[in-house]
């Protein structure tokens, strides 16, 4: 019987020898390549968190020269952000508070770098559509109607249509191009759900135009109304 089990032992051997002999190599490579990246993981997560507690604390120094008013400290410390941190979103957010602070104080085309600069790299359709909208307020100040409506042609999200329909339309007035920033009024007034209070504003600048949006909303909804109703100018 002692025999027996010794034979099948000896068997079972030969047998786990054959197969780590023709699989060995395989199964080791896939043990590598699974601890490999589970290590690999582990450091991308860990310099993903190291990655954002400095960006969070280079933030604040942007954060602090903002308040402080010192532009010397806030270019050293938003170039510093964009150089080491440009993926984070810290970053945008700190480009978009610098560019605040540079038009306050009268820093043009500090802000308008700073907004440019969002607008490019961002990988953020929200804060690229804040940049670009902002971008385009400063350019209009500047007189530089025609490259601030050229921020505001492209494609914006839902949330930012809008706004940006809104803008374009100011631009538009300031050109005296009338009849096309009642266009934009138009969309903008529609895009903005009926609670809003901006929708409130765009209707003020419908009106001042002869346009009431509401008059024509309800035109629109009753059945076989001439398309050319679908948005009444007042008399």
């Amino acid at each position: 019987m002692s025999q027996h089990l010794d034979l099948e032992e000896q068997e079972q051997l030969e047998e786990l020898k054959h197969f780590w002999k023709q699989y060995g190599n395989l199964i080791s490579w896939i043990l590598i390549a699974v601890l490999g990246s589970y290590a690999a993981w582990n450091g991308y997560q860990y310099w993903q968190r190291s990655q954002a507690a400095q960006s969070s604390a280079m933030f604040e120094e942007v954060e602090r020269a903002a308040q402080a008013g010192d532009l010397a400290k806030l270019d050293r410390a938003l170039a510093d952000m964009k150089d080491k941190f440009s993926s984070t979103t810290y970053a945008q957010q700190a480009a978009l508070l610098a560019a605040k602070t540079y038009d306050e104080k009268g820093k043009s085309d500090e802000a308008k770098g700073a907004l440019s600069w969002v607008v490019e790299k961002s990988s953020d359709a929200g804060y690229q559509a804040i940049a670009k909208l902002r971008l385009a307020g400063v350019l209009a100040q500047a007189k530089s109607y025609d490259e601030a409506a050229r921020q505001l042609a492209g494609s914006f999200t839902k949330e930012f249509a809008p706004l940006a329909a809104d803008r374009l339309g100011d631009i538009l007035m300031l050109q005296g191009k009338k009849a096309e920033a009642r266009v934009e009024f138009e969309k903008a007034y529609q895009g903005f759900d009926e609670r809003a209070d901006y929708r409130r504003l765009v209707e003020v600048k419908l009106n001042a135009l002869g346009v009431d949006p509401k008059a024509a909303a309800k035109t629109a909804a009753v059945p076989g109304a001439p398309a050319s109703a679908a948005m009444e100018v007042k008399k």
